[in-house]
């Protein structure tokens, strides 16, 4: 019974896609869009984006509790330098920013009654990107005005998150910082906003690491993840088919029994005082090449969900 209940709750929190992001509110110079897809730093330190799996191990003690997935950081370290290479290793993830970008934009700036037809909206509000990696979300985060901290395990990461923001005055301001979501709660951080996107599925214990999310996020604030479904149809579109057939990703990227299925995701933020308002899936159309929000989340999917109390 409780089972029917939740999903009957999952199809109230899904709902079709709106617009896609207009490339303008993240590159006001028009050149600069593709500029900012395409650099690479082949001198650059390596950074890895499973350094996003900040993550807590069952009885470990409070000082012990972030635990990396070392397995995780090696398997991406082999392909670090290429962050903000557009055709590299990460071009889903720079494929799919402007739709993940798109919900992100919708949904705060309901959450926080906002304009979303302001260029700068998230302005006066403090943003953090858990396991941020190499920038790519901080950085349109940081142009439409928010005050962002980008955090990550790996000093590598950091390093050429740094290099990359540092080229644009506006992004420049970005906090980068070397460290995990555990020790942030531990420094009593608080933020309005707080994100982890392509993060959880890489962690070790996805509900310690929600209880973090859940610490960093004001009363009142919102967190937002994104992750893959553990379905028979994401085994065979995002691992079978992205990283074996079509080698979007490097063979090995993710491992199916990591993934996570919106009910579990739900359960875990809710045991964590974050309550899920909303969901979508992404799609992709192969003939734009382009993602979209849809109410399919049977594979690639985002929540939002909102704090209410400690």
């Amino acid at each position: 019974m409780a089972s029917k209940h939740l999903l009957a709750r999952l199809r109230t929190l899904t709902r079709p896609a709106f617009h896609y992001l207009n490339p303008r509110f993240l590159y006001p110079n028009p050149n600069s869009l593709h500029e900012h897809q395409t650099r690479t730093y082949s001198d650059a330190p390596q950074p890895s984006p499973a350094a996003q799996a900040l993550a807590t191990p069952p009885g470990s003690s409070l000082q012990s509790k972030s635990s990396l997935n070392e397995a995780e950081l090696k398997k991406f370290a082999a392909i670090a330098e290429t962050w903000w290479d557009a055709e590299g290793p990460f071009k889903p993830l720079h494929v799919m920013n402007p739709t993940r970008l798109a919900f992100i934009r919708s949904t705060l700036c309901r959450h926080f009654g906002k304009d979303p037809n302001c260029m700068r909206p998230f302005e006066g509000l403090k943003f953090v990107d858990v396991g941020c990696g190499g920038g790519i979300l901080s950085e349109p985060l940081a142009r439409m005005g928010a005050t962002v901290t980008g955090v990550d395990a790996v000093e590598k990461n950091i390093k050429i998150a740094r290099l990359h923001a540092d080229l644009d005055p506006v992004t420049s301001s970005i906090d980068y910082c070397c460290t995990t979501a555990e020790k942030l709660v531990e420094e009593q951080r608080k933020f309005d906003a707080v994100f982890a996107l392509e993060v959880i599925e890489h962690v070790a214990d996805p509900a310690e690491f929600c209880k973090s999310l859940s610490a960093l996020t004001n009363v009142g604030g919102a967190t937002i993840i994104s992750t893959i479904n553990r379905s028979m149809r994401a085994y065979a579109t995002a691992i079978l088919l992205a990283e074996y057939i079509l080698h979007w990703l490097p063979m090995g990227t993710h491992q199916w029994s990591s993934f996570l299925t919106p009910e579990e995701l739900v359960l875990i933020l809710d045991r964590a005082s974050i309550s899920v308002q909303e969901m979508a899936g992404f799609t992709y159309n192969p003939l734009t090449r382009r993602w979209y929000l849809s109410d399919d989340i049977s594979v690639n999917f985002i929540a939002y969900g909102t704090k209410n109390s400690e």
